[in-house]
């Protein structure tokens, strides 16, 4: 894949309350993700539906992002943080500006409740800030462990094997770490085997709990995924698009399934 382009601007604000019930705060340090996975929903945002690039092409760097969180800080009410809900904070943007670490650094001071999730292992970098933290805890977002399938729709995010060694990391420096095992990619990775597979490698590791999503087939996500199975599972295209008019059911069934494989290993299980 292409390098995305760059572009720094100015924010008027970091610290955005959020409209996800179980978050209170979320901050986003940059626009855009340079993994640009294939099934993400955030495409089909209204403020990124407008913008002419495709999904994957650009990062914005918010690069007043710190400065303006420090003034918020200051008049915002409590509540816990999350870092982030639109953009993986750790993506290749932040080795060289570090917009991420600034923020913790301000929250860490703050004495805010933190939880990060990401895909890259960039994140073991901060150690030394997270251990300041009184409550923090590190996600690592992984759909399956067959690195053959990552590829397909997340050519552009680290290694699953990296992503589960800076899980063990994490984990052994004292930090409470959780997996994020999503999406679940429909008859691709949602099998019993595979599911159980990927519960017993972040096991392993040693998570405290896990949350686990189904696969938000709206907008341009079922699109995009289309194109690709066209290419890959072309037999699936039509079980896809079928399952985008509404996955309450599967959501149902996969969420079971979730629950009894973690339950081999005495973990929570969020969903």
């Amino acid at each position: 894949m292409a390098e995305p382009s760059i572009r720094e601007v100015a924010c008027k604000s970091a610290l955005t309350r959020s409209r996800i019930p179980s978050l209170d705060y979320v901050v986003n340090p940059y626009a855009g993700c340079a993994h640009g996975c294939v099934y993400c929903y955030v495409p089909s945002m209204p403020w990124v539906a407008g913008r002419p690039e495709p999904w994957g092409s650009y990062v914005d760097v918010r690069i007043n992002a710190p400065s303006v969180l420090a003034r918020q800080l200051r008049r915002a009410g409590p509540g816990s943080v999350n870092l982030s809900t639109t953009t993986d904070p750790y993506q290749p943007a932040e080795a060289r500006y570090r917009l991420t670490r600034a923020c913790l650094g301000l929250l860490a001071e703050a004495g805010r409740p933190v939880s990060i999730l990401t895909k890259s292992p960039l994140v073991t970098r901060d150690l030394d800030i997270l251990a300041r933290f009184p409550d923090v805890e590190v996600g690592f977002s992984i759909a399956s462990v067959n690195q053959e399938l990552i590829n397909w729709f997340e050519p552009a995010t680290p290694p699953v094997a990296a992503r589960l060694d800076a899980l063990s990391m994490l984990a052994d420096s004292g930090i409470r770490t959780y997996a994020f095992l999503g999406p679940l990619l429909p008859f691709l990775s949602d099998s019993e085997e595979d599911i159980g597979r990927l519960v017993a490698e972040v096991a392993r590791r040693g998570v405290s709990s896990l949350i686990a999503d189904s696969m938000n087939l709206r907008g341009v996500a079922v699109q995009r995924m289309c194109r690709i199975l066209c290419g890959r599972r072309p037999d699936l295209v039509v079980r896809y698009r079928a399952m985008s008019q509404g996955r309450t059911a599967y959501h149902r069934s996969l969420r079971e399934v979730v629950r009894a494989q973690a339950a081999r290993y005495r973990l929570e299980v969020v969903m």
